[in-house]
């Protein structure tokens, strides 16, 4: 039941985790190469600075005076050394200060004693040396991946956009009202856009928890209590009036079948009026139902005024303290304008206390706009889907009660006359994100 909404839902929740991930996974390559590149300068100038004794060395070769050669060179050492000791002293850590202070001493009184040739290259020693250590020292403060993503990370419009609108074509391709697949898309945005992830699991979490709350309140519409109502009735002496609408084929006769017995096996005593007069076969069809579920039936000859026949059912509901009135009504088209004036006439005479739509769940937004055309009509009070076990797509059931702002009631579940179900939103958002 529901599978395609199921698949829809958990896909998105894959891909918004997937797409989260992915992002952060990059972030990380980037600053890794960042940093790669900003150390590759330091070895190029490190590199130039240890050549450049050798160019002094035959700069002075030329000139043929040893004493300037040698303080060149010293000189020369004594300035890479300042640099290299002012480019990665923030790297030492304060409590080797002292030491390195006197190692770097005795460094450069050991250069000045060497030759340039060997000064460079103690310079270059040292120099690799540093560098590891910096190496290490970032190696240290760096946190890892996943600790990036889980400090650093915030859901953001452009992470959900591309599959939150992916999501919302799914729906509609799965007969989910455009007005519905929009209010649940605007909803998860909201939720998610500015969260701040702490781990990577949390992705799917509130991905989850977003949808869970969009379809919560697609699903939760208020509406009579069918159980109290009947209680009340049984209290006054007052029968419950019902009366069933819908088009035709959509599954009235055996939903109201479903109905008595559901009262019948929870205590209370049912009678049906059989006032669809119009089509052939329907007296005999519910009438047959009626004594299998054990129920008395009222009924007129064919063509009959089907106003005359819910009113002497609910006369004889009175008059033998029975709590409920089920009154079937022909299926009529939401635009045949006759029949839905037959239907308004019931009305007037009977005073129904609630109509109920019965709708056929594969239908899909068929179905809603039958609705709609009924509410309109007549007032519709509840809504009864019929066929939802074999409902794949589900957009009728989580479209029909927000769109005419009225609930689902009933469930119809199978062939049986104990296949119908109370419906609960909670139930249904299981059944669509559970696991």
């Amino acid at each position: 039941m529901f599978e395609s909404l199921k698949k829809k839902f958990s896909g998105t929740i894959g891909k918004i985790s997937e797409q989260l991930s992915s992002e952060e996974e990059e972030a990380i390559k980037e600053k890794e190469s960042k940093a790669e590149t900003t150390s590759i300068p330091d070895l190029e100038v490190g590199k130039k600075e240890v050549t450049s004794p050798k160019t002094e060395k035959k700069e002075d070769k030329t000139s043929g005076k040893d004493e300037e050669k040698v303080a060149s060179g010293k000189e020369k050492v004594e300035e890479i050394d300042g640099e290299k000791k002012s480019r990665f002293s923030f790297f030492r850590r304060k409590s080797d200060t002292e030491d390195a202070d006197k190692q770097d001493k005795d460094d450069s009184k050991l250069k000045t004693e060497l030759s340039p040739d060997e000064a460079a290259a103690v310079s270059s020693k040292d120099q690799e040396s540093d560098m590891d250590k910096e190496s290490e020292k970032e190696g240290e403060e760096e946190p890892s991946g996943l600790f990036t993503f889980a400090t650093h990370k915030t859901i953001s419009e452009k992470d959900i956009d591309d599959i939150l609108f992916e999501l919302e074509l799914a729906l509609l391709e799965g007969d989910v009202a455009m007005e519905v697949a929009e209010q649940i898309i605007n909803s998860v945005k909201e939720d998610l856009v500015g969260r701040k992830l702490k781990r990577r699991g949390d992705v799917a979490q509130f991905t989850r928890e977003a949808l869970k709350k969009a379809i919560s309140d697609i699903l939760v519409v208020d509406g009579p209590n069918l159980n109290e109502l009947v209680q009340q009735a049984k209290k006054t002496g007052e029968p419950l009036k019902i009366m069933f609408v819908g088009v035709n084929g959509t599954g009235k006769t055996t939903t109201i079948s479903k109905i008595a017995d559901h009262y019948v096996k929870a205590g209370y005593t049912p009678v049906i009026a059989a006032s669809d007069t119009f089509r052939a076969g329907a007296i005999e069809q519910i009438s047959h139902h009626a004594e299998n579920v054990g129920v008395k039936i009222i009924r007129h000859q064919k063509g009959a005024d089907p106003a005359a026949v819910a009113y002497d059912a609910v006369e004889h509901a009175r008059a033998q303290n029975k709590e409920l009135v089920l009154i079937d009504t022909a299926g009529r088209m939401q635009t045949n304008v006759n029949l839905m004036d037959e239907m308004k006439k019931i009305q007037r005479v009977v005073k129904p206390d609630l109509a109920i739509f019965v709708g056929d769940a594969l239908t899909g937004n068929d179905a809603v706009e039958q609705a709609r055309k009924f509410d309109e009509a007549v007032g519709v009070d509840g809504i009864i889907l019929t066929k939802a076990d074999a409902d794949a797509k589900g957009g009728a059931a989580l479209s029909i009660g927000h769109v005419i702002n009225k609930p689902i009631l009933f469930l119809g579940v199978g062939q049986g006359y104990g296949d119908i179900m109370e419906f609960h939103p909670e139930w249904m958002v299981e059944q669509v994100l559970g696991d």
